[in-house]
């Protein structure tokens, strides 16, 4: 790619400083507090992309938060990517555990980012990511290198279930007519071992409500004669999980996918340091699924994990109450085949039998999506791979990721396009926790590789032409 690396050591400051500045717009879409934030960033996407090189950019209203749409048309008879990307970010909670301000961004050097990584809240997930593709458009139309006609769908509600995107894309289907989807909001093994998501899970989310009585009691004159609304609730989550770790709700597996020997032999080719996987996590052993890696577990298999529990007093100090209602947030994460919906509802029915008569249970779905595999043998997909043997020097590996983005299923379902995830974030990079960065070598190397699929897109889709 003609100049991409003069370009890149040009306006390399000017890339960061750009970045920066988004990332400190606190674009948290859920909590409501934040909105006049979120909208900010909308504005600023807007405004970047045109400045980038978009003929047409604009906001699009929903009924949330709004979708940045943008396009840059070379000649309606060349082919058309579609970028997909997300403006809001995740809460920064809990703030004590970060080491500089989420929304106040610093370069720091790391043992895995000796050139420097950037530390804020979405600098990986996702405004990081979404923005090499910004910047990749700007070198192409600057240059005069662009080789295909683009669109940007960039929206502010992925972290909350992209709740207004699917009736957006349904009702636009003719504005973000495609021939390929690319998204990179997700991972790669390695600096110096690249690899394309082939694959994501479906998620289920919920949240369960345990009531017992009518009020909060002391526990002296009321323990042991009534149910105890958070014990019953630890011990209904225990149940979900027999002693092989498998999830125990009737019908949980019935359309999971077993993949056969082969297939997982070529996935453990990738590279995996299970020592240094936990001494980076600061654990003393893996836990999960019998008979099933830790790459397996966290990518092929389905899982359902607690994500927050409460009830009761948790102020300072003692306070001897039987709480009246105890709560829980669960996450399921699903793999290709299993229907979001369905598995919900297996789960609430399951979760409302188990339930001892000395309570009531209350089970809210609150979103979820379907998993998504992407073949290696379309055009896509190996343009993608070229890309990265350009900038990378060597093949691509493909891997399935344990993450989900619910809305991709939707995509190909409404707009008939494949998509392909070119992420170029780390496992290590603490995306959704405390202390999330994104290495300036990667955010670069987006930048630089990013091109390359648009020229070996197009070249290839010439070659596949009837």
């Amino acid at each position: 790619m003609e100049k991409i690396q003069d370009y890149l050591n040009q306006n390399k400051e000017r890339f960061l400083n750009e970045l920066i500045e988004l990332l400190k717009i606190p674009s948290v879409s859920a909590d409501p507090a934040y909105s006049h934030d979120v909208l900010d960033a909308a504005e600023t996407v807007k405004t970047r992309l045109l400045q980038a090189g978009c003929e047409v950019a604009e906001i699009c209203d929903t009924q949330g938060y709004p979708v940045v749409y943008g396009e840059k048309i070379v000649n309606p008879n060349l082919p058309t990517v579609l970028v997909y990307g997300h403006y809001d970010v995740q809460p920064p909670d809990p703030l004590d555990l970060w080491n500089s301000p989420p929304f106040e961004p610093v370069i720091k050097n790391t043992e895995l980012h000796p050139e420097g990584a950037i530390f804020a809240r979405g600098s990986c997930d996702d405004k990081g990511q979404m923005y090499m593709h910004v910047k990749a458009l700007e070198f192409m139309v600057r240059t005069n290198q662009l080789p295909c006609n683009v669109k940007f769908m960039i929206e502010g509600e992925e972290e909350v279930g992209s709740e207004s995107l699917g009736e957006f894309v349904a009702q636009n289907k003719e504005k973000l007519a495609n021939d390929i989807i690319l998204i990179s909001d997700t991972g790669m093994i390695g600096k110096e071992t690249p690899s394309i998501t082939t694959g994501l899970r479906g998620l289920s989310y919920v949240e369960v409500e345990v009531t017992g009585p009518n009020r909060d009691l002391h526990s002296g004159l009321y323990g042991g004669a009534v149910a105890n609304p958070i014990n019953i609730l630890a011990e209904m989550i225990a149940s979900l999980h027999d002693g092989n770790n498998h999830i125990t709700i009737p019908g949980f597996y019935d359309k999971v996918d077993e993949l056969s020997m082969e297939e997982r032999a070529e996935m453990a080719k990738a590279p995996f340091d299970l020592t240094a996987y936990k001494k980076a996590l600061d654990i003393d052993d893996v836990y999960g699924e019998k008979g099933y890696s830790t790459n397996e577990r966290n990518s092929i298999r389905p899982t359902l994990d607690v994500n927050g529990i409460w009830g009761g007093y948790t102020g300072e100090g003692a306070k001897t109450v039987i709480a009246s209602k105890a709560h829980a947030k669960i996450s399921m994460r699903l793999v290709p085949h299993q229907d979001w919906k369905e598995i919900t509802q297996l789960f609430k029915d399951h979760f409302e039998k188990i339930a001892p008569s000395g309570v009531k249970v209350k089970v809210t779905p609150h979103h979820g999506g379907q998993g998504y595999v992407t073949p290696i043998d379309e055009i896509g997909y190996q343009a993608a791979s070229k890309a990265y043997e350009a900038t990378f020097g060597k093949t691509p590996i493909p891997q399935r990721s344990g993450g989900s983005i619910p809305i991709v299923s939707l995509f190909e379902k409404e707009l008939k396009s494949k998509i392909i995830l070119m992420g170029f974030g780390l496992d290590s990079d603490a995306i959704h926790s405390p202390n999330e960065h994104f290495g300036v070598w990667n955010y670069l190397k987006g930048i630089e590789t990013i091109p390359y699929f648009y020229h070996f897109f197009a070249e290839l889709s010439k070659v596949n032409t009837p």
